[in-house]
């Protein structure tokens, strides 16, 4: 047991003693120097890419990128406008489960709004006041705070439009499909 105990203050004061510090200043880091090249990767000079090039003439690019965001547009277009439906913004003014509320709130909105037509909406068990058909909410905003002076509840939502002129393929009249 008494080794051990010798064994262990030899250890500890061994390890306890200081070390001349490896660094002096930083005299000792004047000649110091490293090479990474032969790591690092190996790019093209971009001057040589470039006179390597053709030259571009830009009203011909520029013709070529309008006429595929032409393109683009179109098929856009078409797309959107076969849509029954767009995703837009209504102004809510009544939302809630009485009928005889609903219709009272929506006289008072034709008395005090004669310009502004009421849409009435009846999704089991409410019943949904909406005013107008806005693509954007900032649309929305001068109507929402018109109504707001006699309305405080009155809100902006989002909602599913169904687009003014969108007819069906079938409600068309074919002359020629009819006996």
């Amino acid at each position: 047991m008494r080794n051990s105990w010798v064994f262990g203050i030899v250890i500890l004061f061994f390890s306890c003693k200081t070390g001349q510090s490896v660094v002096s200043g930083p005299e000792s880091f004047a000649g110091y120097q490293e090479d990474l090249t032969s790591s690092l990767p190996d790019y093209p000079d971009y001057q040589q890419q470039l006179e390597s090039l053709p030259p571009i003439q830009p009203e011909e690019s520029a013709r070529a990128i309008d006429s595929q965001l032409e393109a683009l547009a179109r098929v856009q277009y078409e797309k959107n406008t076969s849509e029954p439906y767009f995703n837009g913004f209504r102004v809510l003014v009544y939302s809630g489960l009485n009928r005889d509320e609903a219709f009272k709130t929506q006289e008072e909105l034709a008395e005090a709004f004669p310009e502004i037509s009421a849409e009435m909406q009846y999704e089991q068990p409410r019943y949904l006041l909406k005013v107008g058909r806005y693509g954007y909410k900032v649309e929305a905003l001068k109507v929402l705070y018109e109504i707001k002076t006699i309305f405080p509840s009155a809100r902006i939502i989002r909602d599913r439009i169904q687009r003014k002129d969108f007819t069906l393929p079938s409600q068309i009249d074919n002359a020629e499909g009819e006996n």
